[in-house]
């Protein structure tokens, strides 16, 4: 080997041992701290990118403005829980259609089984929250106290005046970190312009502040303080991820028929004595997770990337094609293994199911929202009393009838009965027109009525007869319907 090669090699090997490689690793075994080096390289620079980017939506989308008209709220993107709405841009949704939410959930499951499926473990290593905020607060910590041997000494250095500023610089910045999440958090929930001055000038609910101070706890804890330890033993994804993938998922694999036998030293070109790894360990040393590449498959590899820019790093000086460790399949391992040409397999029986079901949902959900109803109706007939039995012989139901209207205007709602031949359609304090009873409904609102059903019990021909109420928008002529049943005496 040449001087040149040999200083490469001597300046770039690191003696350390994987923090969480599965030989030394106790259950009861106190947390061990990582000081992960810095990476440089392109997953490097792809992880700043959605870093800067996803931590750009989540503070600032609050602070979107979006015109509704008057009377509602101009925030692009609010949970109002006095108003009860969830608005997204141009999208309103009542606590009566959570279902919405829900298939949004089932699109954000899918999707999240679509990705994996394909490329492993990719929601973790670039976009999980815990994820973000923990590059995030390992980039402060390197910023305060230097790269990877510069932290180490001082973890290992006496209490002293340089520690003490370092590590009190190094926690406040952490702490306002997490002040400014659970701020962002809470702005969600209310105008956020409004109550950013209110927080600052200290005029707030309690109940923000209390909201404020939980998520500054948790995010300075989770990110700051457990790091990896969340991924390895809160988090249930690792363990559900198996279900997801295949022998055709990419996942990050450091490609051990090319570097073993690991060796420092190589003979000429015609015949090399090790394989391309050099065993100089950069690979382990920026991992964030404390473990080592080489090992295989573990469920603490969270496919961040960042081994694979360390050791393209290596590659490079040392002259070696780049792809020592890289983004692989167990399917290809083998093949190169068997002298096979390799391939990748995008479309398979897994990928294809997700994605035929996320374009199913996806587009029952544009239907549901492109076909909502601008008004709503909900009906509960009185059950104490069952029924009344009037002077007359007649028979009386009570229903309580509720009119949601969607609209931002007021309107005006017909209210009939059929089903029955009826002697009364009444709603108390309430103006009919002919003989029903006509409802007058705020705009964005809900109004309840009690409704009155009266019926000669002669018709009656059994104890519980099927009637249908319907509402009916006076300026449109848009109804909907409700079936129920009138009640009267066993026959």
């Amino acid at each position: 080997m040449s001087t040149k090669l040999e200083q490469i090699v001597k300046e770039a090997t690191v003696q350390v041992e994987a923090v969480n490689k599965k030989e030394n690793r106790s259950l009861y075994k106190k947390r061990e701290p990582i000081f992960p080096k810095r990476a440089e390289g392109n997953f490097r620079r792809l992880k700043w990118l959605i870093m800067i980017l996803t931590l750009s939506i989540y503070y600032l989308v609050p602070f979107i403005r979006w015109d509704r008209g008057p009377g509602a709220p101009d925030q692009a993107v609010l949970i109002d829980f006095p108003g009860n709405r969830f608005y997204f841009f141009f999208i309103e949704l009542w606590p009566q259609e959570i279902y919405y939410i829900t298939g949004i959930l089932i699109i954000a499951g899918l999707v999240l089984f679509f990705f994996t499926s394909l490329f492993g473990r990719v929601w973790c290593g670039y976009s999980c929250p815990q994820t973000v905020w923990t590059d995030l607060f390992i980039a402060v910590e390197r910023w305060v106290e230097g790269d990877r041997n510069a932290r180490i000494k001082l973890h290992r250095h006496r209490w002293g005046f340089e520690k003490i500023w370092k590590i009190t610089l190094k926690h406040t910045l952490w702490l306002i970190i997490g002040m400014a999440t659970g701020g962002a958090w809470v702005f969600y929930f209310a105008d956020a312009p409004t109550l950013f001055l209110e927080l600052i000038t200290l005029q707030a609910d309690i109940v923000a502040y209390s909201f404020v101070g939980l998520l500054t706890f948790t995010t300075y804890t989770l990110g700051g303080l457990s790091r990896e330890q969340v991924c390895i033993y809160m988090c249930p994804w690792p363990r559900i991820q198996g279900a997801m993938m295949d022998e055709d998922s990419l996942q990050v694999t450091y490609r051990s028929d090319r570097g073993e036998p690991r060796g420092r030293a190589k003979k000429d070109a015609a015949e090399k004595a090790f394989g391309d790894c050099i065993d100089c360990k950069q690979c382990v040393v920026v991992c964030p997770m404390g473990i080592d590449i080489r090992d295989g498959s573990q469920l603490e590899c969270i496919n961040c990337a960042l081994c694979i820019d360390a050791c393209d790093g290596i590659m490079d000086k040392m002259g070696t094609p780049r792809g020592l460790i890289g983004y692989d399949t167990d399917a290809n391992m083998v093949r190169r293994q068997q002298g096979t040409s390799q391939k990748f397999s995008l479309l398979r029986m897994r990928t294809v199911l997700y994605a035929v079901l996320i374009f199913a949902v996806c587009a029952f959900m544009v239907y549901l929202l492109a076909n909502r109803s601008p008004l709503d109706l909900n009906v509960l007939r009185d059950r104490n009393p069952l029924f009344v039995k009037l002077s007359d012989g007649s028979i009386r139901n009570g229903y309580t009838v509720k009119i949601l209207n969607k609209e931002r205007e007021p309107r005006q709602f017909l209210v009939t009965v059929t089903g029955l031949e009826f002697n009364e359609i009444k709603i108390n304090d309430i103006e009919n027109i002919g003989f029903n009873p006509v409802v007058d409904v705020r705009s964005d609102n809900l109004r309840s009525v009690h409704l009155f059903l009266t019926v000669d019990s002669e018709l009656l021909s059994t104890s519980s007869e099927p009637i249908t109420i319907t509402v009916t928008d006076k300026t449109t002529g848009y109804s909907v319907s409700n079936d129920t049943v009138f009640i009267g005496p066993n026959k």
